[in-house]
């Protein structure tokens, strides 16, 4: 299984607080963390924790942020050879956390800003090896745009993770195999205005038109819905003891459906696992402690069912 990731670095600064604090408001209590981020690096460590070969391009700064996350990768098994060196500071991203696991996230993105096109040319054979490239959008536009040709270009499997969410100009649609966003991204990517409340079953499916491909909406505790072109079905959530923290689930969930495309599974099944990856992923605090191992993975409970709509409707 080859994993090709064009995403983001990012040092975490996390803070664990009684409750978020109101607009002018000091709120004392919290508990203070650092620790490796960004989608794109999360999403590389992740797959690799699976059994994955994966390569990274990211861009990060000549600091101890950056120092640290090339020891983080050199310890994960994550291939940083195309990582660039930007003459900024690696980015930065300020993560409050509730007691209820919910979190709120402001990033400064630093060297991802330094990353262009260009840096995409060298990369071009790793991505063409790979069985899947997942692309995740704390990079500039154009480099999103530009990985997912290359991919088209070399016929390797494109993978979507469109965090954080802005609306997809119309070449990205048709370049983009599976997406994978959540029920706040779904209608930022889509363009719709306030005034449009579509169904979750409606997000998904317009997703799907959009991309032709598959689209996977997530949902937290209430699981995700898939439509590959055979309909939406549900993908339960996994049973959870109790929800510790929910930073890093989405990139845990994104890293598990990589891999398991790359294996071969279809995509029902690489949904139903990406789930389990998630449900691990918030029972843990932090996200690179959170990012499951194949034996992490088998200890989640299985849900009971997964059926399409349809085929509820057909019961019924």
């Amino acid at each position: 299984m080859r994993i090709a990731v064009v995403g983001s670095y990012g040092a975490g600064l996390t803070m664990r607080v009684p409750r978020s604090p109101e607009a002018g408001e000091t709120v004392s209590g919290g508990e203070f963390a650092e620790g490796p981020g960004g989608k794109g690096s999360n999403q590389a460590v992740g797959a690799a924790r699976l059994g994955a070969r994966v390569s990274l391009l990211t861009a990060v700064g000549d600091d101890a942020f950056g120092r640290a996350a090339r020891d983080l990768w050199a310890t994960e098994g994550v291939d940083a050879t195309h990582v660039v060196t930007a003459d900024a500071a690696t980015m930065v991203g300020f993560i409050l956390v509730e007691p209820s696991g919910e979190n709120r996230i402001a990033i400064a993105p630093g060297a991802l800003e330094r990353l262009t096109p260009a840096h995409l040319e060298p990369f071009r054979p790793v991505i063409a090896e790979a069985d899947v490239l997942v692309v995740s959008m704390e990079i500039p536009a154009d480099v999103v745009l530009g990985a997912l040709r290359l991919a088209r270009e070399t016929g390797t499997r494109t993978l979507l993770n469109p965090a954080p969410a802005r609306p997809l100009a119309d070449e990205v649609w048709p370049l983009v195999d599976v997406i994978t966003p959540n029920q706040t991204e779904a209608p930022v990517l889509l363009g719709l205005g306030e005034e449009f409340a579509p169904s979750d079953r409606e997000l998904v499916s317009l997703l799907r038109e959009r991309t032709g491909g598959t689209a996977v909406l997530t949902r937290g505790g209430q699981g995700a819905l898939l439509d590959d072109g055979s309909g939406v079905r549900e993908v339960p959530a996994r049973p959870v003891s109790r929800v510790v923290d929910t930073t890093g689930a989405g990139d845990a969930f994104t890293a598990a459906l990589a891999v398991a495309l790359a294996a071969g599974a279809d995509t029902a099944t690489a949904v139903s696992r990406a789930a389990a990856a998630g449900a691990h992923a918030v029972t843990v605090p932090g996200v690179i402690p959170a990012l499951p191992t194949p034996d992490q993975l088998t200890a989640v409970p299985t849900p009971v069912t997964d059926r399409t709509h349809a085929e509820r409707n057909d019961a019924a």
